[in-house]
């Protein structure tokens, strides 16, 4: 039986958050074994939980503050829009992806695609 839409619900507002100020190891968590990562959609495709954890872990140390602005839960899957907003050399980098992820019957993330591209980014101050 899939994940109900509450529990997808719930791990994407949980992926949001620790985006934004969690650990590599509190994200992958929402991951099962054997999901893939495409982020931005068009790069490498991200197949096993040791290069999810490495990407992941590039945001640690980072001031950034992220919300959840828009989300389209059906079918044991959820497009949504979050806003990140990254505050670095006394600059503010907003971006607002728009993710797509699948969920196995527990509600852990199967694959995550990213759409966004650098012209989607915009520097505030």
């Amino acid at each position: 039986m899939a994940a109900s839409n509450e529990r997808i619900r719930e791990v994407v507002e949980a992926y949001v958050a620790l985006v934004g100020d969690g650990t590599a190891d509190q994200v992958v968590a929402l991951y099962a074994d054997g999901a893939t990562v495409e982020d931005p959609v068009g790069s490498d495709v991200l197949t096993t939980r040791e290069q999810i954890h490495a990407f992941y872990a590039t945001l640690e140390g980072l001031e950034q503050e992220t919300r959840l602005l828009e989300a389209r839960i059906c079918g044991g899957q959820a497009a949504f829009c979050f806003e990140v907003r990254t505050k670095a050399e006394g600059a503010t980098y907003v971006l607002a992806p728009i993710d797509v992820m699948t969920f196995d019957d527990e509600g852990r993330i199967t694959s995550m695609r990213a759409f966004w591209g650098e012209g989607d980014m915009r520097v505030e101050g």
